[in-house]
This record gives structure tokens, C-alpha cells and sequence, in this order.
């Protein structure tokens, strides 16, 4: 989290920041906003190109509705008790889209500036890779928000073990994750380990993601929804 919100001892949970990022001042609650959107606005941008926008007006328009749900403090009204945040960003976007909010428009309220630093043309990079399939828009971002989600969890899981200078351990287990992994015996020679001693490291290291996938889930939903949403998650990745 950015040393800014630190400071102020400003709440871990992103539902917290997004809760807060409507109402406190303008420094922090575009510090907030900021954090936000690096979460989300690869989900939100890929369900724009669904909807047969240009690269060139989706890039604009996803900058614009950030930077009006911070101008408009829309953030207010968010409660974690009337549902997910995803779903509220998601209506909010269609909302958006729906009231003629071209290239134009978008320029005009986003008043040229930049709520998330990207560069050019990042996000159709990486829309351009993705194998094609005729889910719906609304299918597609929920695909997103869970691929970025575990995206995200596998990199503070590598930044973890880097730190413990057990990088090269990850690099060889990491494919366990993912149902990719060789044989024990073959990432034991590799590592120079015994097979054991493998097969507990790859227990913790599958321990760890759960855990980590848990923690990110809590962060939007109350504490009785979480095994709710980790089915959503995994409906959406099988989807």
C-alpha cells in the first residue's frame, strides 16, 4: 500500500479504502482511488473492448469513470452490507457507458488527467492476448477480476519466498499451482533436496496460496461471504 496512506494509519482492507475514498480529503482519497484502480481497471477496460469499443476509447473512458466516481464522491454510498464492490463498480460502469459517455465526453470529464499510471496502450496488450470465446461482457469481467485476482496473490507469494531467499524454490514449485508441476522426484533433483522434504515444501507453498487467495477475498465481502465468493471465483475462472 502507498506510503502516504500508511502514514495516516489509513485501513488495510481495500472494501475500508473504498469506503473511505468518497469522503476524506482530497489527498488521501485520490491515494485511495489510485489503489483502486490498479486493482481494477484491467477487468473494467476488457469489459469496455467487449462492448465494441476501440482501444484508443476504451483506454479514455476507463480513465474518465474513475476519475468520475472520485469527483462525484459515488464512493459514499457504497456499503459492504448491501453487496460485493465489484458488482457495484460494474453497474456503476454500465451506467456510464449507457449515457452517451463517448471518446468526447470522456476526454472532457476526465479532465485530461491520469487516475492510473499505465502506459500506452498496456491494456489492449494484454487484451490482445487472450485466447478468444464468446462470453458475454458482464461474463468476461467477472473472468477478469478473478484471473487478476490470483495474478496478484501469485506475486506477493513470489515477493514473499524472494524475500525469504527461497526465490528459486518458488520458481521450481510455483507450477504446482497451476497443475503443471513434474514429478517430485524431478524438482528434487533440480533443487538438490530430498523428495520429502519437496513434497512439504510444495504442502506449504499450496498452504500459502490459500490463505493469501482468502485474505485478498476478505478484503470486499463480509466475513459470512467468503466461501460464496471463492465458488464465484472458481465458477468464473471455469466459465
Amino acid at each position: 500500500m502507498d506510503g502516504s496512506l500508511q502514514s495516516k494509519n489509513f485501513p488495510t482492507t481495500l472494501w475500508t479504502v473504498v469506503l473511505h475514498a468518497g469522503r476524506d480529503e482530497a489527498a488521501l482519497a485520490q491515494a485511495a482511488l489510485e489503489q483502486l484502480c490498479q486493482r481494477y481497471w484491467y477487468p473494467l477496460y476488457s469489459f469496455i473492448r467487449r462492448r465494441a469499443y476501440s482501444p484508443y476509447d476504451a483506454e479514455d473512458l476507463t480513465q474518465a469513470f474513475f476519475a468520475q466516481l472520485l469527483e462525484k464522491h459515488r464512493l459514499e454510498r457504497v456499503d459492504p452490507e448491501l453487496g460485493r464492490f465489484r458488482t457495484f463498480l460494474l453497474a456503476s460502469l454500465k451506467n456510464f457507458l449507457a449515457n452517451d459517455w463517448d471518446r468526447s465526453h470522456a476526454r472532457k470529464r476526465g479532465g485530461g488527467q491520469t487516475i492510473v499510471s499505465l502506459e500506452q496502450g498496456m491494456g489492449e496488450s494484454r487484451y490482445q492476448l487472450e485466447p478468444s470465446h464468446d462470453l458475454t461482457p458482464e461474463r468476461h469481467f467477472e473472468r477478469q477480476w478473478a484471473v487478476t485476482l490470483l495474478d496478484e496473490v501469485l506475486a506477493t507469494l513470489r515477493d514473499e519466498y524472494y524475500a525469504e531467499g527461497k526465490g528459486d524454490l518458488f520458481e521450481e514449485l510455483k507450477a504446482v499451482l497451476t497443475g503443471q508441476a513434474g514429478a517430485y522426484a524431478e524438482m528434487a533433483a533440480r533443487l538438490r533436496r530430498s523428495e520429502g522434504s519437496i513434497k512439504v515444501a510444495v504442502h506449504r507453498l499450496r498452504h500459502r496460496y490459500r490463505e493469501l487467495i482468502r485474505a485478498r477475498i476478505a478484503e470486499t465481502v463480509e466475513d459470512g461471504d467468503i466461501e460464496d465468493e471463492l465458488r464465484h471465483l472458481m465458477a468464473a475462472l471455469s466459465g
